[in-house]
């Protein structure tokens, strides 16, 4: 039985900085890969509710995608509350009722 892909979730970090500093650029953190969609997203949302929950100023985003793909298949970002997947027939992101999870 051919097995199917795996999903990676990955964390993005651009560091906040104070007037006259330099953009340090952004910072790309792999949290994972796993066999199950379902599992790559629960350790993605776990990091983005840590980082809403620590007050971190910095600016955050977390994606749960194929490795080496350009679509992903969950979103979410440390300055709002709302989740979105990727409607594959569209190629949308669709935002995701706070109820999911």
């Amino acid at each position: 039985m051919a097995q199917g892909p795996e999903f990676e979730a990955v964390e993005f970090v651009e560091p906040c900085f104070g007037p006259g500093e330099s953009f340090p650029g952004t910072l790309e953190r792999r949290i994972g890969v796993y066999d199950a969609e379902r599992e790559a997203i629960t350790a993605a949302r776990e990091a983005w509710r840590s980082h809403r929950a620590s007050g971190s100023r910095d600016v955050a985003w977390w994606v749960v995608r194929i490795p080496g793909e350009t679509m992903v298949q969950w979103i979410a970002d440390s300055r709002s509350s709302m989740e979105r997947v990727l409607d594959l027939r569209s190629h949308q992101l669709i935002e995701v009722p706070e109820t999911v999870g």
